[in-house]
């Protein structure tokens, strides 16, 4: 049942009062699997609260950067359940990146993970670093939540005296920044709160089901709607050990449910299908399918069963996957589903506390991202002819503003409503479809507008693919035509193409351009170049392509 909370004290009184009893948490140790107990977690979010509160913060910031992990999710939320600032830095930041979003937050304690020791070592000696104390989660992290103890069996201790601001700042979140430095977005108690509410009427997950924490923590898809919305209904939350260890860990701890990205689930396939084409047995995958969509027109949903060597592959256990972050190609979507992977799509940002529109079992439609949240609003600002215009939103989820930029907040939120900069057109049913970010449109000569996410997605269908981008190259006479760059890999290209050279490469591309994309286009969308590469385009460290980088270095390089 959807349930409204004021702030994550509440969330936290909710888990000791039901679910304190119910494990809550699973990790590996050299292959055996600890589990602790929600008891556990409630009585060590208090206590390292109190360990905070008894610090005499001045900007009462505290960040904390680290793989995900369970010391994470205490600290998390024993900053947020004392009312101090949670600041959540990228674990996959290089080290200046770090060292200025430190300077940024104006942070006073550093928790952290002792794979980033070596790094730590030199901010204690860096006059410029303002941060009073370092917690290693690892050697450190036990100690400190001792203190808080002794101090919170004291009488009058202060964490059960604290009153939650849930309109104030209390959430400092650095954006990846694909086209800039990143900005500082400002949420608030008030702002996940009223995610969770709106993200409790789509997915029923219950203290039974066991959830994989795969995403980065510090990404708000993945602290919001795994993390904070898991612990709310006492499900059990399983630490992803790393890439190559996913499938091995969603069987291992029979996973229900996870948050993923497109990339993800798109691999899941591309390995699906090699199998079936290894085994030589897609003519019965192909007869299998037909027969399963046969019975789903009159009732019958037999795809468990009748694709039952793919789930034992990917988990019998799995129910379903929530996958946001960029578009994930329609065809993957509808292949997965087909075979009963169970796939909802979502879109949201940061400065949304991240989810605005999301798929769920009773609401999805092939090649949209759903319908909006409980609780949120959802327009189409000046559409084109074809329904196209800026995707708007209006919700107690919106951001408070980005942390000392007034003009940028004042640009982005007008009147409550706050403009993504992300184009899409919506349906008669309010069913949202994704065309592409405002900024990355490539405008014609003619006046035609392209979406270069239309061309890439074509792209990524063509063999050995695995990453593209499509810009706009302006020619002597002022007309632009549209080029692009293609990353392959090798192994998934047809062994006769594989052992070419890179120009023989170039020119197979070249061809499938022509034959394949280009004779289904308009004219004005035609591809009329490409370039071929095995290395991976420049991304931020949330794996999103830094567009304007990137063309800037296919520019400089064929300049020389």
């Amino acid at each position: 049942m959807a349930k409204k909370y004021r702030d994550l004290r509440e969330v936290l009184k909710k888990i000791e009062k039901e679910f304190q009893n119910e494990v809550g948490f699973l990790y590996k140790v050299k292959g055996d699997i600890v589990s602790i107990k929600y008891e556990q977690f409630v009585k060590d979010v208090k206590y390292l609260g109190e360990y905070f509160l008894n610090k005499d913060l001045k900007n009462k910031r505290i960040a904390f950067i680290s793989p995900n992990r369970y010391e994470w999710e205490v600290t998390y939320m024993a900053v947020a359940c004392s009312d101090l600032i949670c600041v959540p830095l990228d674990r996959s930041l290089p080290e200046p990146e770090f060292r200025s979003l430190l300077l940024r937050s104006e942070a006073e304690i550093l928790v952290y993970d002792k794979k980033y020791s070596d790094i730590i070592e030199k901010f204690k000696e860096d006059s410029e670093i303002n941060v009073k104390e370092y917690i290693c989660m690892d050697t450190d992290f036990v100690e400190a939540i001792e203190k808080g103890k002794e101090l919170f069996e004291l009488k009058n201790n202060k964490f059960n005296r604290v009153r939650i601001d849930d309109n104030a700042m209390r959430m400092m979140l650095f954006t990846s920044g694909t086209t800039a430095q990143s900005k500082c977005v400002m949420l608030s108690h008030k702002n996940l709160c009223a995610q969770l509410y709106g993200i409790s009427f789509l997915y029923p997950i219950t203290k039974e089901d066991v959830y994989l924490s795969f995403l980065p923590l510090h990404h708000t898809f993945e602290c919001s709607t795994g993390f904070l919305y898991g612990i709310s209904v006492g499900a059990k939350r399983a630490y992803c050990e790393g890439l190559r260890h996913f499938v091995e860990n969603i069987k291992d701890f029979n996973i229900t449910c996870f948050v993923t990205v497109p990339a993800i689930m798109e691999g899941v396939y591309k390995n699906i299908m090699k199998g079936v084409q290894k085994s030589k047995k897609m003519w019965q995958l192909k007869a299998a399918l037909k027969a399963s969509e046969a019975l789903k027109k009159i009732g019958i949903d037999v795809r468990t069963k009748l694709f039952k060597d793919v789930h034992e592959k990917i988990g019998e256990s799995l129910r379903f996957v929530i996958c946001g972050g960029a578009a994930l190609n329609p065809e993957v979507s509808k292949a997965l589903n087909d075979l009963g992977l169970i796939v909802y799509q979502g879109y949201g940002l940061t400065e949304t506390s991240p989810v605005v529109c999301a798929e769920f079992s009773k609401l999805n439609r092939l090649g949209s991202v759903g319908t909006h949240l409980e609780g949120v609003r959802v327009k189409i600002d000046n559409p084109d002819e074809d329904g196209i215009g800026e995707i708007i939103t209006k919700s107690d989820s919106v951001m408070l503003g980005y942390y000392g930029d007034k003009e940028e907040t004042n640009r982005v939120i007008k009147k409550g409503w706050f403009y993504t900069g992300d184009l899409g057109r919506m349906d008669k049913d309010g069913f949202l479809y994704i065309t592409g970010r405002k900024k990355d449109v490539i405008v014609l000569k003619n006046g035609k507008n392209v979406f270069p996410d239309e061309l890439e997605m074509a792209l990524s269908k063509l063999p050995g693919v695995a990453e593209s981008i499509v810009y706009g190259a302006t020619q002597e006479d002022g007309d632009i035509n549209l080029h692009s760059k293609i990353v392959f890999n090798k192994k998934e290209l047809p062994e006769d193409i594989a052992s070419k050279d890179i120009s023989e490469i170039r020119e197979y591309y070249w061809n499938l351009i022509k034959s394949q994309i280009n004779k289904k286009m308009p004219s004005y969308k035609y591809i009329k170049n490409v370039i071929v590469t095995e290395e991976p385009l420049i991304k931020t460290t949330t794996n999103k392509v830094k567009r304007m980088d990137e063309i800037k270095r296919i520019m400089e390089t064929e300049e020389k």
